[in-house]
């Protein structure tokens, strides 16, 4: 699989509506996982909140979007991030280099509860970006 850069989209808690939303406008297939899905009862009240959701359509297009994690502000105006993923450690690792280098890391790069290696972090531009390493064995 090519690595993918797409739109990422942050909501306050109506991820799931928002996300079917733009299924209804483009079409395609969406994915969805909730807090409690990962987190189990440690989710707490965010147990039905979207910890991510994946849009992809035939056109091309790939839309992801979730709900804040419990305790984080929603910034309307600045929701929105940039994701960078892919299978390619080698690739994927010197754009986080290169993005965070002069910037600011928020969550370093390194194995989430998912399994995916996930960094996210802010450039010298103010813009938030969110690699994502594909380590899934299939």
């Amino acid at each position: 699989m090519p690595s993918r850069l797409n739109p990422y989209i942050s909501f306050d808690g109506d991820a799931r509506q928002a996300m079917e939303f733009y299924q209804e406008v483009f079409g395609g297939t969406l994915s969805l996982n909730t807090y409690g899905d990962f987190g189990g009862e440690e989710a707490g009240d965010a147990t039905d909140r979207i910890m991510h959701g994946m849009l992809e359509t035939t056109s091309g297009f790939t839309l992801m979007g979730a709900d804040n994690p419990p305790g984080t502000q929603h910034n309307p105006g600045t929701n929105i991030s940039v994701s960078v993923s892919g299978e390619d450690a080698a690739e994927l690792r010197g754009y986080w280099d290169r993005l965070s280098g002069s910037g600011t890391v928020s969550v370093p790069l390194e194995k989430q509860m998912w399994g995916d290696v996930f960094g996210m972090c802010t450039d010298r531009f103010g813009i938030t970006w969110l690699v994502n390493i594909n380590t899934s064995e299939g």
